[in-house]
């Protein structure tokens, strides 16, 4: 169980020395209770109070990296079972798996497409994270000539699976400097592949069949020296990995066995099932997912369904507010208001393009509320529009004073007018309708 910030506090030096970046030790005993800070960054902490501290002051599930550079991406160091109770922080991983039987053609093609696609959603940039390559061969040459392939056509983390040593020491005297994940340790293994993630630096996976025999060896990986692992649960059925991962989470969360306190691993690779098992590894806790290279419909859902699991549901995703252009709009162009809500901005913007008249979209602060929301929630007000128009020097763009609004912002038309000096125009409450209404009303107003 993690101890209160008073417990900590009592465990504490009381130098208040601030070496460790906090102004007090009761401040930084506090960061260690909600696990926002890390017990190393006290210099005069001993060694009996750091036994005592570490399982129960770090994050519940321990934050890995893979990878360097600016693909590399942060699997772990989540706080919550669901995330409505608070929001999941680290994104998981998707790799596209390759083999090394495939030619040097195919593994290229693969590893251009993680390197350039690109999907775009709500205005952010969305992408798979990496390669995974697995030693099907059975040989070192064709692991080691798989792995360069990869390496001289991108700079993505990679996931390395291969069960022969000989073949993990050839491929990491390529990439080992680039943090690899390898995998994996099992219990016939688990020195020799201590050893290579702590030669090169490396996060590792830690294979067992069972919570208990993983804990064991979880912890047999730690008495090692390895601090960086990922945990592979071996299930058996998409049913299975249900179970366990969920298992996993609530003894992690809990504190009641900090050694499953470790990203999960999960390879989606499943007959007629593999969306089924992007899906289930995206919502149920897998931290690196590994599966072979999606169609687009298929890749484009999985992007979607990251998004929105990994976005904090206590926080709309917002658009920054400001005066924006859709096309090249001159001085008589169209001044449409709306809000800051993504989803709103993206939808119309869709619109407004599709309509072929250039026009300003008048972007206000509405935390990130939807227009009827904001307008109900007071969020949304004539204050709002008036400095939202100076703000934005709007009158400098234009030669007129017409404003168009939300329709669901109408009743709010008559004192925006009087606050803003702007003749105020009502638009229709479905964006699909923008396009028509601008071809028949503001065509109407410029005769």
């Amino acid at each position: 169980m993690a101890l209160k910030a008073l417990d900590i506090y009592k465990l504490l030096p009381k130098k208040n020395c601030k070496e460790c970046g906090d102004p007090t030790c009761l401040t930084f005993a506090m960061k260690l209770a909600s696990g926002k800070a890390d017990i190393d960054l006290c210099p005069y902490l001993d060694e009996s109070a750091k036994s005592v501290l570490g399982a129960t002051t770090r994050p519940p599930i321990r934050l890995i990296k893979l990878g360097v550079g600016e693909r590399s991406f942060s699997v772990g160091e989540e706080f919550v079972l669901y995330r409505h109770d608070k929001t999941f922080y680290h994104p998981p991983g998707i790799l596209f798996k390759v083999f090394d039987t495939q030619s040097s053609e195919e593994i290229t093609q693969v590893t251009k497409r993680v390197r350039d696609e690109v999907f775009t959603r709500v205005g952010t940039d969305l992408r798979f994270n990496g390669i995974a390559i697995e030693n099907s061969s059975g040989t070192v040459e064709a692991f080691a000539r798989a792995v360069a392939t990869v390496e001289e056509n991108a700079d993505l983390p990679l996931v390395l699976i291969s069960k022969d040593l000989e073949a993990f020491n050839a491929a990491l005297i390529q990439v080992g400097s680039y943090r690899p994940l390898i995998h994996s340790a099992t219990k016939e293994n688990f020195r020799e592949m201590c050893a290579l993630a702590k030669k090169h630096s490396c996060p590792l996976v830690v294979k067992a069949n069972g919570l208990d025999n993983l804990i064991g060896l979880v912890k047999s990986c730690g008495e090692e020296g390895v601090k960086k692992m990922v945990m592979d649960l071996c299930p058996q059925s998409l049913g299975d990995y249900l179970s366990l991962s969920t298992a996993v989470r609530q003894l992690a969360i809990t504190r009641a066995v900090p050694d499953l306190g470790y990203p999960v691993f999960f390879d989606a690779t499943h007959p007629n099932l593999q969306d089924a098992a992007i899906a289930l590894g995206i919502v149920k806790y897998a931290s690196v997912i590994i599966t072979p290279p999606l169609s687009e419909e298929s890749a484009k859902a999985a992007h979607t369904l990251r998004q929105n699991i990994y976005t904090d549901p206590q926080k709309p995703i917002q658009m920054n507010p400001g005066l924006y252009r859709v096309g090249i709009p001159g001085k008589d162009a169209p001044v449409l208001m709306t809000v800051n809500f993504s989803l709103t901005f993206f939808t119309l913007e869709g619109y407004l393009e599709s309509s072929k008249i250039p026009c300003f979209l008048l972007i206000v602060d509405t935390e990130g509320l939807s227009v009827l929301t904001a307008v109900a929630a007071g969020k949304l007000n004539e204050t709002l529009v008036r400095d939202s128009l100076k703000k934005f020097e709007v009158e400098r763009e234009v030669s007129h004073k017409k404003l168009i609004i939300p329709g669901y912002a109408s009743p709010l038309s008559g004192r925006i007018e009087e606050a803003t000096g702007w003749k105020v125009l009502v638009g229709p409450r479905d964006a699909a309708e923008i396009g028509e209404y601008l071809h028949e009303e503001w065509n109407k107003l410029k005769k």
